[in-house]
Order: structure tokens, then C-alpha cells, then sequence
């Protein structure tokens, strides 16, 4: 591949009068929405077109409050309008195919878009048949609800339709996946719809990991609210699955079946297909990248943000995507310019409910080193582990807020 620098003196700036610098952006979720937003911002004669085949996009963040029943929906949904109004191209197609030396991404309809400069944030692909009997078939009888819509709600009325009494099994990916806590607040916000609507029931996490995100945190709260409502069981204490037996709704792991109720399946993942397509994936499924620019280390040319990029200590969050949106879209437009790229610190802050009222969270600052996103020592945390009620109402309230700041940023 080129070098950053390589690639800036290939692409030398324009000449007063010449057509505007075309940049497409593939995926509209916050990263690439983020991105294409940014990259206006920062030149509003670049030419950007947003590619996505959503009319609307479904947040993530929060859904688990929707399985939960303490939140609709329509609440999650958010249109491009916002984008549009600031001059970007809103294509609704799927990309199909990416031609990274002629710079033309295809999209579904045959239609096709030259490019200077390629933004790619395909988000994640799930790997339906990583665990042996799942697969789409049964991914409805045992939704994994990682990708938000239509399998949330049908999570969601699954644990209505449940006798109380019944036991609902999770089974939780190894890492890497889409957003490190999400299965454990999942796991929260589903043991308070027991507790309060079905209290004779119990939830079982069976865990492909022996250490999780905010860990302490979690296991506190799981203590306190949801004692003997909530088991959690380790990679070490058989907590992996090694298959699913969808007839009778059976996860089974190296140490035991367990029969269930309701069964929510979070598979592995890998970034989403149109990347192995355009080559920005390696073999393990995820796209290596330079940390100054988010350039690929496989095709120049192109850039990958949010969950698909390999971002080194930087989790596959929200927050993390539009740190990363912003930061890629400064260093598209410098070398747009023919200016060498800057490194940049990179923020990410993941809040979780584990209760309608209880919230906690992580923050970590990074910076490229080593070619990699690395964390700053000492300039993130956690939570405090003895906060009281008050604190932890103020962290749920903190996270419906941030969720409410950076929809409207990035949407709005």
C-alpha cells in the first residue's frame, strides 16, 4: 500500500476552478454518518455521497431498553433528511462491489460512483454459522437481537409471551464484537423485566470469556438488584457454546445443555461483507488500518471506521465510531489538500443501564503508537465502585442524554 505521505503527493490539490474532490461514504450508521456530516463541515465544496440502503437507521445504543420493555422502537429510528440538508448525496442503495484501483464503488442497481478518497463503515456481519445448528432459520426461534429492528422486537415478545417461571439462556460471544458491555446490560435490563413482570424465572449468561468489560461494576449491581435471579457462567466454568439445538431450544457448551424458555444466540461477528469484497479485511474477518488516518493497510485510497476497523484498545461503540468519523474525515480533507496527516487523540465513553436507574460507565482516551490505537495511562476509569443510588440514577440520566446529544449531532 502507499504510504500516507505517498498517497498525499499522488493526490495534490486542485486547482482554483477545478471540479470539487468527490469522497463516498459507505455505511450510514454513526460512523459513517458522522463522517460524511464532518467532511462538509470541514470543506463544503467537497462532493459527498453517503451510500445506504436504509431509509432509516436503527440505533443500537438503548435497544436493550426496548427488549426490555421500558422503551418503544420508533424511538431508535432516525432519517437522513438532516444530511441532506447540509449538501450531502443520500444514496439509498446497497454497495455491491468496490474497485479499488479505478476508485468506483457499484451499487445495487448497476449505478456507479468515482471516487478520490473512499470512507467505509460497514458496521458488523453476523457469523450465522460459527456456532453449529444456527443459522437464519434459527436465529428466529433464537434471535441474537444484535443488529437493531425486527429482531429486537421479536426478543422483546418472546419474554412477554414467557410463563413466569420460564429460563431465558444468553449466550455471549469471544471478543472482538460489537460493543464490549452490551450483552451484559442486555443481561441487566432483561433480569428487571423478570424481576418486575415474571419473578419465579431465571436468566442464565453463558459467556465465551472469563473477564468482561466493567466486570466489578456489573457483578456489584447483579448482587444487589437481581440475587439469584441472574447466573452467570465463565469460559472457564463451561460457559462457551459449542452448538444450538433449535427444535428444542438447547445451547449446548463442553459441560451441559441448557434447555430454555427464550433463547438469545449473540454470535461472533466480522466487519460487514462489502469490506472483504472491496479487500480492506484481513483473515480474521476485521480491517487493519493506519491509526493516524484510518487508511487501510490493504488498499490505499480507502478509509475504515466504526466496528469494522481494527482500532487496537479501542472498543466497537457508538461513541468510539464517531471519535473515529470525526478524526478520519480531518485527515481525508488534509490530504485532499496535500497536507501530511496529524495524529490525533481519540476519546470513547460507553455508558450501561443496569437498571432503569442504575447506569455506569467507562472512558479511555487513545492515540495512535506502534501502529496501533493505544489507550493514555491514567486518563480514563470507571465508575466508582461504592457511588451511591443518587450517582447511579445520575449515570442512567447521563447516558439518555448522550444518547440524545450525539443522534441529534450525527442525525439531526
Amino acid at each position: 500500500m502507499l504510504a500516507a505521505g505517498g498517497a498525499a503527493a499522488f493526490y495534490a490539490p486542485r486547482a482554483l476552478g477545478q471540479q470539487a474532490a468527490r469522497v463516498v461514504v459507505v455505511g450510514g450508521g454513526f460512523a459513517g454518518a458522522s463522517c460524511a456530516r464532518a467532511l462538509k463541515r470541514l470543506n463544503r465544496d467537497l462532493a459527498v455521497t453517503l451510500i445506504e440502503p436504509s431509509e432509516r437507521f436503527i440505533a443500537c445504543p438503548f435497544s436493550n431498553t426496548v427488549i426490555a420493555g421500558l422503551r418503544d422502537l420508533e424511538g431508535q429510528q432516525f432519517g437522513y433528511d438532516g444530511l441532506k440538508r447540509v449538501g450531502i448525496e443520500v444514496v439509498p442503495q446497497a454497495a455491491v462491489t468496490v474497485d479499488a484501483h479505478a476508485r468506483r464503488v457499484t451499487v445495487a442497481d448497476g449505478t456507479t460512483f468515482d471516487y478520490e478518497r473512499l470512507v467505509m463503515a460497514p458496521g458488523i456481519e453476523l457469523r450465522l454459522d460459527a456456532i453449529p445448528g444456527y443459522d437464519e432459520a434459527a436465529a428466529e426461534a433464537m434471535p441474537h437481537a444484535w443488529k437493531a429492528g425486527t429482531q429486537t422486537l421479536t426478543l422483546r415478545r418472546q419474554l412477554a409471551s414467557m410463563e413466569d417461571g420460564g429460563v431465558v439462556v444468553m449466550s455471549v460471544p469471544a471478543s472482538p464484537y460489537r460493543c464490549p458491555p452490551g450483552p451484559y446490560e442486555r443481561a441487566s435490563l432483561i433480569a428487571h423485566y423478570l424481576k418486575t413482570h415474571k419473578p419465579r424465572s431465571k436468566l442464565i449468561v453463558l459467556d465465551a470469556k472469563d473477564r468482561f468489560s466493567k466486570q466489578g461494576l456489573f457483578e456489584a449491581a447483579w448482587q444487589a438488584l437481581y440475587p439469584g435471579l441472574l447466573e452467570w457462567v465463565s469460559l472457564s466454568f463451561g460457559g462457551q457454546v459449542t452448538a444450538v439445538e433449535p427444535a428444542d431450544m438447547t445451547l449446548v457448551t463442553d459441560f451441559a445443555r441448557h434447555r430454555s424458555d427464550v433463547a438469545n444466540v449473540i454470535p461472533p461477528q466480522r466487519a460487514g461483507a462489502i469490506a472483504a469484497a472491496a479487500g480492506v479485511a484481513d483473515q480474521t474477518g476485521w480491517c487493519p488500518i493506519d491509526p493516524v488516518t484510518f487508511e487501510s493497510r490493504l488498499q490505499p485510497g480507502i478509509h475504515v471506521i466504526g466496528d469494522a476497523a481494527i482500532a487496537g484498545a479501542m472498543p466497537k461503540s457508538a461513541f468510539a465510531a464517531d471519535s473515529q468519523a470525526k478524526v478520519c474525515a480531518a485527515a481525508v480533507a488534509g490530504l485532499l489538500r496535500g497536507e501530511a496527516p496529524r495524529a490525533q487523540k481519540l476519546v470513547n465513553t460507553c455508558y450501561s443501564l443496569v437498571g432503569p436507574d442504575y447506569g455506569i460507565s467507562v472512558a479511555g482516551v487513545y492515540h495512535p503508537r506502534d501502529g496501533l490505537l493505544a489507550e493514555v495511562e491514567g486518563a480514563g476509569g470507571v465508575s466508582p465502585a461504592d457511588a451511591p443510588p443518587s450517582f447511579r440514577a445520575e449515570e442512567a440520566r447521563y447516558a439518555e442524554a448522550w444518547f440524545h446529544t450525539i443522534t441529534s449531532a450525527v442525525f439531526g
